[in-house]
């Protein structure tokens, strides 16, 4: 008995011995794959440390920057501003630095012309930006009557076929906008943007007709997306000039009654002229000044009567819904 004891606890020991050496041996192993993970990652960050260093040293310009020489394979910004001279400058002063930029055309709708103090400021940024050559034009459109149609009014002295139009309250990094030129120039009659939204038919009014409009969530939510807004937009001037001159006229009244959905009509006018959707890309938004009539009650509901209204006067629902999303792979690691 007193035997049979002893042999059970010589066991026990012996088990617990092994299940010690067990959880030591494991918990070396796991060890030893975090520190390889580590080690991986490092190296990988020092080789593309290193690459472009070597791009750099051995003086070679990435394809993505020497492909376009032509001055109409560049873009142009047409910016449009009221009364925020601050944004205006800051926005401005980081746009002139993307590498691809031709010119900038400010859409100046206030009631007086801009003063000496910001045209000094402005062609100022302009000179210190200026190397290697290169000069970005700088020019003010002034309008009389302050309408949000003026941003799309046509431009006589545009030289370039790309237009990006964008808001003075939204920075994207050069790095993004260049990627969406990009992306514009192998789909140039859409509309290239990196701020998505949605329609869908109203099912509770029966006929199939009646739309709503949906924000950021709805898109987050449903996974697709018709429109790109024009605060932040690529597309070809050519809609300039459609929007000019084609545009159905109770549309531009419309807008300028209101003060809303000039946006929406853009996507209404590609989308009626290519019977294509938008194409959404993914990039970094930082928005410098404060909220804007988004954040005002019955938003949503205004922007839905925009929506029903341009389908009737079009004479139809030309907008596309898509699920695709354009994403620079280069900068993540999943995608």
């Amino acid at each position: 008995m007193r035997g049979s004891c002893c042999l059970n606890r010589r066991t026990e020991l012996r088990f617990r011995l092994l299940a010690i050496s067990t959880v030591k041996s494991v918990t070396v192993k796991i060890k030893f794959l975090l520190c390889c993970c580590i080690a991986l990652t490092l190296i990988v960050l020092l080789f593309s440390a290193a690459s472009s260093t070597f791009v750099l040293w051995t003086n070679q310009t990435p394809p993505a920057l020497t492909r376009f020489t032509d001055s109409r394979k560049g873009y142009s910004i047409v910016m449009n501003t009221w009364k925020r001279y601050d944004l205006l400058k800051q926005s401005i002063k980081h746009y002139l630095s993307c590498p691809r930029l031709e010119s900038v055309h400010i859409v100046w709708s206030e009631p007086d012309p801009p003063s000496d103090v910001l045209l000094k400021f402005l062609h100022h940024v302009v000179k210190s930006k200026s190397k290697d050559g290169r000069h970005v034009k700088l020019k003010f459109n002034v309008h009389k009557e302050d309408s949000l149609n003026n941003r799309f009014k046509e431009i006589e002295d545009l030289e370039t076929d790309a237009v990006f139009s964008i808001d003075d309250d939204v920075l994207f990094p050069c790095s993004s906008v260049e990627f969406a030129f990009d992306v514009w120039q192998s789909a140039p009659d859409t509309m290239v943007g990196f701020v998505p939204r949605v329609h869908w038919v109203d099912t509770s009014k029966g006929a199939g007709d009646k739309f709503m409009y949906g924000g950021w969530l709805s898109v987050w939510w449903t996974g697709t997306y018709s429109m790109v807004l024009s605060k932040a937009a690529f597309f070809h001037k050519k809609y300039f000039t459609l929007y000019t001159n084609e545009m159905p006229t109770s549309i531009l009244e419309y807008v300028t009654k209101n003060r809303n959905c000039e946006d929406i009509a853009m996507s209404f006018l590609v989308a009626n002229a290519t019977g294509a959707p938008p194409i959404w890309v993914k990039g970094k938004i930082f928005e410098i000044g404060s909220t804007g009539i988004s954040s005002l009650g019955g938003h949503s509901e205004k922007r839905t009567e925009c929506v029903n209204r341009f389908a009737a006067a079009f004479g139809w629902m030309p907008l596309v819904s898509t699920s695709v999303k354009a994403v620079d792979s280069r900068n993540i690691w999943f995608w």
